[in-house]
């Protein structure tokens, strides 16, 4: 694989686990999972930043960070290396059961929005009708997308996917500057990352 870490993660990644233990309620994350939707919220809601099409690099077989931003691009390409989160991602756009059940952070961000958390399911589905594609993607690549070519995009978006895929800082902005050639000339590029840590642990090990 072309980045630390990548056999790892396409042989034993297990989206199910990684959700229950960031992506839930009451897990322990509350409050983190309450500052991003809020700030994504501000970023993506009234007065923030619109277009046409977002780019999602890392998606994961996490939704969350595209719930505001649904309303403010009509159309979202996610992307991610691991076949698993893929695989899991399409589950769920197909309504498939046994997904995660994003439906108490979806009416989190419905009454963020202003709107009554009833609507949850009509959120989710605006957000499933949103997504274009779900692509492969590795940042460490001149073309992250490779083979897929695409236009540039209004908007790029990455939620702590850098900091796992690259080992040090140097390829840290190796992989920056490979996934900002998909921005149109000024475009918007939305981070979400940590600070100051070297490990995280998904499940019971």
């Amino acid at each position: 694989m072309d980045f630390t870490g990548g056999e790892i993660y396409q042989s034993s990644f297990d989206p199910k686990a990684y959700l229950a233990s960031f992506c839930s309620l009451g897990s322990g994350r509350d409050d983190i999972l309450a500052f991003r939707l809020k700030k994504l919220f501000e970023t993506f809601g009234p007065g923030g930043l619109g277009g046409d099409m977002l780019l999602d690099i890392g998606t994961g077989p996490s939704i969350y960070h595209l719930l505001s931003a649904c309303e403010s691009f009509p159309h979202i390409i996610t992307t991610d290396f691991t076949d698993s989160n893929r695989q899991e991602l399409e589950r769920w756009l197909r309504r498939e059961p046994g997904t995660f059940d994003w439906s108490e952070i979806v009416k989190t961000v419905c009454g963020l929005e202003g709107h009554s958390r009833d609507n949850w399911m009509e959120k989710e589905n605006k957000l499933r009708s949103r997504i274009q594609k779900v692509l492969k993607c590795d940042v460490t690549k001149s073309n992250p997308l490779d083979p897929t070519v695409i236009p540039p995009v209004d908007c790029l978006i990455t939620a702590l996917c850098l900091e796992t895929a690259c080992r040090d800082i140097d390829m840290y902005n190796r992989s920056l500057k490979n996934i900002t050639t998909l921005l149109k000339p000024g475009g918007h590029l939305v981070l979400i990352g940590v600070l100051g840590d070297s490990f995280y642990k998904v499940g019971n090990p």
